[in-house]
């Protein structure tokens, strides 16, 4: 068992690595997005059919994913090791990541226009408006709080699960998979069904985020008091209870003032005087930063896993 839920975290990897992500036709996490799509319709209850879904379209798709690994498990343990493999690879997400970033950094500086257009792969927010130094923010910004949702998270409820058994840390990556998904469809104000998805994603997200924040420190072995202490000031200032964390530590790794208009101001300077906007370099350096401390989540996983 420790060995095929390593072999499944390594070949997760190895096929984020090469791959970025499996064919949309048959992408899982695609399929359930398109399946989540038909249902919204809040109906007269728009509040409990949120929370109803929040309770039961994670569990259904967790249930499928165990079951699919608990039959190639019954075939042979390397089956079930390679099935699971696919299905983290499947629910997890790097390397799509950080290539969004570096396109969104480059147009930045070239073709503004086009550089607004791939930010909504990264951001959902109106970018029409923004000059480049605030794309490169909302760049920089996206890819940190994503390393949480698109990795970490996925990861330490497999790794978690994997001593228990294969088939539930494959239910419990594609559990906090699915809770993620339901979230970034449903889990707005402005759409009615969004309150139960939203609560659940804040839970589920509490130590993901945190674990994301300490990652991103341990990238560039930035462990002293004072950047501890200016992150978790950073950390309270967005809305989010979880995505401070990720994008303050970013903020005070580059250093770089992180802003969404009108929402939030990450200035990592503790003197008065002011932070700029991330620079290209700067936003580049993010990327790097967060590659390392994503092949660190995976390195984790695995040890955990193993043993």
């Amino acid at each position: 068992m420790p060995a095929s839920a390593a072999l499944a975290v390594a070949l997760a990897a190895g096929l984020d690595a090469t791959l970025a992500e499996p064919p949309a036709r048959v992408h899982p996490v695609a399929l359930l997005g398109r399946l989540l799509g038909r249902l919204d319709r809040p109906g007269s209850h728009p509040r409990l059919v949120g929370a109803l879904l929040a309770a039961l379209v994670p569990l259904g798709f967790a249930a499928v994913a165990g079951a699919v690994v608990a039959a190639g498990g019954a075939l042979s343990s390397w089956v079930g090791a390679v099935l699971a493999g696919l299905l983290l690879f499947s629910t997890t997400s790097l390397r799509m990541l950080l290539d969004a970033a570096r396109d969104v950094t480059r147009a930045a500086d070239s073709d503004l226009e086009r550089a607004r257009t791939e930010l909504r792969a990264l951001a959902g927010r109106d970018a029409s408006q923004l000059d480049a130094a605030h794309v490169r923010s909302a760049a920089v910004e996206s890819v940190a709080e994503n390393l949480a949702d698109g990795l970490v998270a996925p990861l330490l409820g497999f790794a978690v699960c994997a001593p228990v058994s294969l088939p539930l840390a494959a239910a419990a990556a594609a559990w906090v998979k699915a809770v993620n998904t339901l979230d970034s469809m449903f889990g707005y104000r402005s759409n009615p069904l969004g309150w139960g998805p939203a609560r659940l994603d804040d839970a589920v997200m509490w130590l993901p985020a945190r674990l994301s924040a300490a990652l991103l420190a341990a990238a560039v072995a930035e462990f002293s008091l004072p950047f501890s202490a200016r992150v978790r000031t950073l950390a309270r200032r967005p809305p989010s209870p979880n995505s401070g964390w990720p994008m303050a530590t970013m903020a005070a790794v580059l250093p770089a003032r992180l802003v969404k208009p009108g929402v939030y101001d990450l200035d990592p300077a503790s003197d008065g005087a002011g932070t700029p906007l991330p620079t290209t370099t700067d936003a580049t350096r993010a990327v790097r930063v967060t590659n390392r401390a994503g092949l660190l989540a995976f390195a984790l996983a695995g040890v955990v896993a193993w043993f």
